[in-house]
């Protein structure tokens, strides 16, 4: 059975849209489970309506301007909707990156890029223990070079010195805390309707490429090779790239401190998605059906 060499549309707005931004207000901005579950649950039920909206108006002017806009615009948008995420579901982040902000002072050499996909690797430098517990807490840091092998944390003018054996992960959540930084999202200052509208635009951004990419995948392709040519391809794009989604995200958060720097992985592959798309993937609405 033949397959076509004609490059695939991977829909990569609709997997920022639906799993990073719950990755991210809750790993993130430590909104509790329940609520981002349901703040989710809400903004795809208002959401959902455009698949309706975005096929039917793919039928009128063409699979391809709505998949590449859904990309592109996401493309665009997505650091200042995540910044604004953070500003009405945890602002205390803002707040105490403002007054206390953290330094990780230490050798670049004994820095690792944290990419660990199947849960085995070791990152025991205290460079690496750092940036790991800072990441993982959802605390934005900047890096700043030092000589040898010593490394510190600085948290506005509080300085944390690593002992032999790395951080004392009690004493750098101690001041972390002491700092402003919250362990946790603090349910009363979280704007519900806020961050429903900011979700529920993200999940219009997964409209716009899921409504017509149906019917562009299954009209690109003639009958007799159309599993080989769209199934595997799609569902290998889907589990392995979306798949390493949140442990890429997190190598690139803890690599460079930036709390937004993980959303350079889905911006990266959506931009390629419209390029690839719009230089070399026909329209295929009206034309006449290859089967």
């Amino acid at each position: 059975m033949r397959s076509s060499a004609r490059p695939r549309v991977r829909p990569w707005s609709g997997t920022a849209a639906k799993f990073y931004a719950l990755f991210f207000l809750t790993q993130t901005l430590k909104v509790d489970a329940q609520t981002a579950n349901l703040l989710v649950a809400g903004a795809l039920v208002l959401g959902t309506p455009f698949f309706i909206v975005f096929g039917r108006l793919s039928d009128r002017v063409g699979r391809k301007p709505i998949v590449l806009a859904g990309c592109l615009v996401a493309a665009l948008t997505y650091f200042p909707l995540f910044a604004a995420l953070t500003h009405f579901a945890n602002p205390a982040i803002a707040e105490a990156q403002a007054a206390s902000p953290v330094v990780v002072v230490a050798n670049p050499d004994t820095c690792s890029f944290q990419f660990d996909p199947v849960g085995k690797a070791k990152f025991t430098s205290a460079c690496d223990v750092a940036k790991a517990h800072l990441a993982k807490a959802g605390v934005p840091y900047t890096n700043e070079a030092a000589a040898g092998g010593a490394a510190a944390v600085r948290i506005g003018a509080v300085t944390l010195t690593a002992s032999d054996s790395g951080f004392d992960s009690a004493q750098l959540a101690a001041a972390l805390s002491a700092a402003g930084y919250p362990a946790a999202a603090d349910p009363a200052r979280i704007s519900h309707v806020a961050v429903l509208a900011i979700l529920t635009l993200l999940v219009i951004y997964v409209t716009m490429v899921y409504g017509p990419i149906a019917a562009w995948l299954v009209e690109l392709f003639p009958a007799r090779i159309r599993y080989t040519s769209m199934s595997l391809p799609y569902h290998i794009g889907n589990g392995w790239f979306g798949g390493f989604l949140p442990t890429v995200s997190f190598a690139l958060v803890a690599w460079t401190g930036d709390m937004y720097f993980g959303l350079w992985f889905p911006i990266a592959i959506a931009l390629m998605t419209a390029a690839v798309g719009g230089l070399f993937l026909p329209e295929t609405a009206n034309r006449e059906r290859l089967d």
